[in-house]
């Protein structure tokens, strides 16, 4: 299962892994790098001498593309984009912000661009800043979201960048026939998140990966939207105080205030009460811990009979 993505980032198959903040790291991405998909170190708000490590350590893992993702509000943005063209990083991928004013430094580094867009006019405007591709990502997603969903959303942003730009599906897509349906809404890729959570060599806690496997369909939810920094999260203890300080029209700040922390708290030390359990609504249909491989090799095999199949 090719695509003009694979040739465009030198990769066998057409699967992006998500950039989890905290989550994503060299272990994950070299591995999905090394199944054949394109692994992706998440910057999310660390200093660049993290990131930097985490550059080194995949390049030790693997030999094959992998990319960095560059949050543009993080406040080493700036150092981050700086240090993956002094690394030879091939593909950047950023969000929460415009990369337009570093576009010209990450071309003369042969660096592929692709932002990460929750809109038609943002997708627009990603594109005229030189953008090499772009990611439309749908509300289904775990983590920051946008309001629009995979479905309608994707085929709008295939439409208005045109034919030249591949487009990368993201949201809802865990197994074989999120691919396919990616495919016939137009994508030439699909990013996936939720399910490599649970890939073998995350190094995510294992109360993490255990919230994963045993989700319900109804079981995460959206909190923050008044602060206009929305994030799909698990419900839980910590969910039910921001919906509460939100119903009540608190101040942002408290509101924000609420969550520093919380990610790490989820992440690194297990706790599914108060941590920032961040998933895609495509959870529930997760029920196996299997290496990156297998994952990428089920979820193309099955996507491929899908395509193929005689409608009757």
């Amino acid at each position: 299962m090719k695509s003009r993505v694979c040739e465009l980032l030198n990769i066998e198959y057409p699967v992006f892994q998500g950039a989890m903040a905290r989550i994503s790291d060299a272990s994950l991405a070299a591995a999905v790098s090394e199944a054949g998909g394109l692994g992706i170190i998440a910057g999310g708000t660390a200093p660049v001498d993290y990131v930097r490590g985490e550059v080194r350590k995949a390049k030790a893992l693997t030999n094959k593309p992998f990319g960095v993702n560059i949050m543009l509000l993080s406040e080493f943005a700036d150092e981050i984009a700086h240090m993956v063209c002094e690394e030879g990083v091939k593909v950047v991928t950023t969000g929460a912000g415009a990369p337009g004013k570093y576009m010209e430094m990450w071309k003369a580094h042969g660096i592929k661009v692709i932002p990460v867009v929750p809109s038609v006019a943002i997708a627009k405007r990603m594109v005229r800043s030189g953008a090499d591709a772009v990611i439309a990502e749908g509300t289904e997603s775990g983590g920051h979201v946008g309001e629009l969903t995979t479905m309608v959303l994707v085929p709008q942003v295939v439409d208005a960048v045109g034919a030249d730009v591949p487009v990368i599906a993201a949201g809802g897509i865990g197994d074989g026939r999120g691919v396919a349906a990616a495919f016939m809404l137009g994508a030439d890729a699909v990013q996936v998140g939720t399910r490599f959570l649970i890939a073998n060599e995350c190094t995510v806690h294992p109360n993490y990966k255990q919230k994963v496997l045993n989700a319900k369909d109804i079981d995460t939810v959206v909190t923050g939207r008044c602060t206009g920094h929305p994030v799909r999260i698990f419900k839980n203890k910590l969910s039910r105080q921001f919906l509460e300080l939100e119903s009540k029209a608190a101040p942002v700040d408290e509101i924000e205030k609420l969550g520093v922390g919380a990610l790490a708290r989820a992440a690194a030390e297990g706790d599914m009460d108060y941590g920032s359990v961040m998933a895609g609504q495509i959870a529930a249909i997760i029920k196996k811990e299997q290496s990156c491989k297998e994952i990428i090799t089920e979820m193309i095999e099955e996507a491929e009979k899908l395509l193929c199949r005689e409608w009757r």
